[in-house]
């Protein structure tokens, strides 16, 4: 099977998988717009070029010899992804959503919501791993940097078409509609997965 294919399956089964990436995507696209939740995934698309970027110079194998700098990684992102999860249950439980809905949102909030996904995705530091098991996994010695820098330009194309693809399913107003009905249960289950998340990050680390 053609390099570029393989990867681009094996890419779209890690990002079918739920995850904070989709959880972010999906709860700003049904509580603020499809324009908001755009943001964030160019947000996150960011924090994957850096990711896959990193992997390619090696960094999963200087995580791997400097075992203190992986777990101080991953104590910062457990510790952002878990004050993310809080904020939500607490807009869940003040009745207030995380992302209110507004009518026109101003441009610094779209330059938050760009912030909160890159911050949102950097904040998983197994991303790196994930990406120097797949580039171990195929790459051999033989792969040229032409074709390895292909690979991450299709990777990057192919993560911000899927998570822009999930912003516009969950901007429908039919889904926007269920957001208003469902606010509270919404932000609560999104709250409970980010702090779950972070949890993990955060025992993983120890």
């Amino acid at each position: 099977m053609n390099l570029f294919l393989t990867i681009a399956i094996v890419h779209l089964v890690a990002l079918l998988s739920p995850g904070p990436d989709f959880f972010f995507v999906s709860q700003a696209a049904v509580s603020r717009s499809r324009r908001q939740a755009l943001f964030g995934v160019l947000g996150i698309t960011l924090g994957i070029t850096l990711w896959s970027a990193l992997a390619l110079l090696g960094l999963q194998l200087v995580l791997h010899r400097l075992s203190w700098l992986q777990q101080l990684i991953a104590i910062g992102g457990g510790l952002y992804l878990l004050w993310m999860g809080l904020r939500m249950l607490r807009g869940a439980f003040t009745h207030a959503p995380a992302m209110p809905v507004e009518a026109k949102a101003a441009p610094a909030s779209e330059l938050a919501t760009l912030r909160a996904g890159l911050l949102t995705n950097l904040a998983n530091p197994k991303v790196v791993v994930y990406f120097g098991s797949v580039f171990s996994a195929f790459l051999g010695d033989s792969v040229g940097a032409a074709v390895r820098w292909g690979l991450w330009a299709l990777i990057v194309a192919e993560t911000f078409a899927w998570f822009a693809l999930v912003a516009a399913f969950f901007a429908l107003p039919a889904m926007r509609r269920g957001y208003l009905r469902l606010a509270r249960g919404i932000d609560g289950l999104a709250g409970a997965v980010f702090v779950a998340f972070g949890l993990h990050l955060l025992f993983a680390s120890r």
